[in-house]
């Protein structure tokens, strides 16, 4: 029986298999790093239950999260997916999504991937924290404040410092297990041996 964070303790499963799974592993694909840039932006003011009951929903209308697809989304397509329940049907969410996808496609132009713009942001390494206690979290970092003000000044929106944290923890920048938790060292070990390459 897996011990997990506090955040992941009575939850529902799809939350349990998320934290488990994919919570804090590093990631340097851009497209699962333009999904989470989708997704968290998406969760502000929600909770993330309710993002990832819609993640098949965002699949589907996200066409897998491909930025070159979400880029070329005109009005037409955005008001369709303001009518699909199957997504959060917010229109500065969806609009920005679609602004955030012509950016991370020029970041991704400028630095070869938009892993290697973002992962700079720790000096390509994971950082390792040690939280005992989930009151030990901060909402947001030196580090998020940065790459929250970077992307603004890049164009994009639904990224302030809580969410860039938020995202930092979710794409493996940052290991927030609690050191009780039954995926703190396997997520210390994924940073140790953490490549770019």
């Amino acid at each position: 029986m897996c011990q997990r964070c506090f955040w992941a303790t009575g939850v529902t499963e799809l939350e349990a298999v998320y934290h488990d799974e994919e919570w804090g592993v590093p990631k340097t694909d851009d497209q699962t790093l333009f999904e989470f840039l989708i997704l968290e932006g998406a969760q502000a003011g929600l909770s993330w239950r309710t993002v990832l009951e819609k993640r098949e929903g965002y699949r589907r209308t996200y066409h897998d999260f491909d930025p070159l697809v979400v880029a070329a989304f005109g009005d037409a397509e955005q008001q369709k997916m303001l009518a699909d329940p199957a997504i959060i049907r917010n229109k500065l969410k969806v609009a920005s999504s679609v602004s955030n996808a012509r950016e991370f496609l020029r970041l991704q132009q400028a630095h070869g991937s938009f892993a290697r713009y973002l992962w700079s942001f720790v000096d390509n390494r994971p950082i390792q924290n040690s939280r005992n206690d989930h009151s030990e979290v901060p909402a947001e970092t030196e580090i998020s404040k940065q790459l929250s003000k970077a992307l603004k000044k890049e164009g994009m929106r639904f990224v302030g410092p809580t969410i860039m944290y938020a995202y930092m923890q979710a794409v493996g920048m940052v290991n927030d297990h609690e050191v009780s938790c039954c995926r703190y060292q396997a997520c210390r070990e994924a940073g140790a041996t953490f490549s770019l390459a």
